[in-house]
């Protein structure tokens, strides 16, 4: 493990201590927030029940469908966008500006579009996650070397071989970024959809027990959407620094 890990991990470790030592001590109350260490126990009695699973499989499939589209139709519109100058400087401004607008103001017109299914709260998936990866495909494309670029036009590489060989490989560190924010913003669309719009899922769940001021489960559900989160962008990330490490090996 690198020597940057380890801080990470020390960070992180320093951190959850601190919050077992403040809430064992009284300096926060249990009926505000549960020990780290009870979080953790109440999980693993949770998905050994079984009690979870429905909720847990139904939010990772709206999550996965949001994340999906959004990171393709993303990619997509962020291509088009650099192929169209004029276009992406009239839309800027917008981009700048999306994440200051209230998607959920959107859910009724969802509801009365789509029905009471799973598709408003993919919807909403997709909305909060699709600018970033706009964004962050703009972002690459911009920063391919020109010289690359021009010595693909001197070995008269086509469209497809410069987008495959040059562009993609140049790119990839931003589009990585804009994958694994993706993810988390994916989570949190759809789980917070979950809190209005659905009956069931991991967002459902949380707000039922929150309601029901059922701290201990509340807590370990939360602790579950982190992991989740965590677990997904680490993945990512190790890919990442694979693909990196194989572009700069001579």
């Amino acid at each position: 493990m690198s020597r940057l890990a380890w801080i990470r991990l020390a960070v992180v470790a320093g951190a959850v201590l601190a919050l077992e030592l403040a809430c064992r001590t009284g300096l926060i109350s249990p009926r505000t927030m549960i020990p780290p260490s009870a979080m953790a126990v109440a999980l693993a009695r949770l998905l050994a029940s079984g009690e979870v699973t429905q909720d847990l499989l139904k939010t990772l499939g709206n999550v996965l469908a949001a994340f999906v589209s959004a990171v393709a139709g993303g990619f997509a519109l962020g291509v088009l966008l650099h192929a169209a100058p004029p276009v992406r400087r009239a839309i800027s401004p917008f981009l700048a500006s999306y994440y200051a607008i209230p998607v959920f103001v959107f859910y009724p017109i969802l509801i009365v579009l789509f029905g009471m299914s799973d598709l408003p709260i993919i919807v909403i998936g997709f909305l909060f996650a699709v600018v970033t990866m706009i964004i962050n495909t703009l972002n690459g494309l911009d920063r391919i070397p020109r010289a690359l670029l021009k010595t693909a036009r001197v070995l008269r590489m086509g469209a497809v071989e410069t987008a495959l060989r040059i562009k993609l490989p140049s790119a990839a560190p931003h589009l990585f970024t804009g994958v694994k924010l993706a993810v988390a913003y994916s989570f949190i669309g759809v789980i917070a959809a979950e809190f209005i719009l659905s009956a069931a899922g991991l967002g459902y769940a949380i707000s039922y027990a929150y309601n029901n001021f059922d701290n201990t489960r509340m807590y370990a559900l939360m602790l579950l959407v982190i992991a989740l989160v965590t677990a997904v962008n680490a993945a990512f990330y190790v890919w990442e620094q694979k693909l990196l490490k194989r572009r700069i090996r001579p």
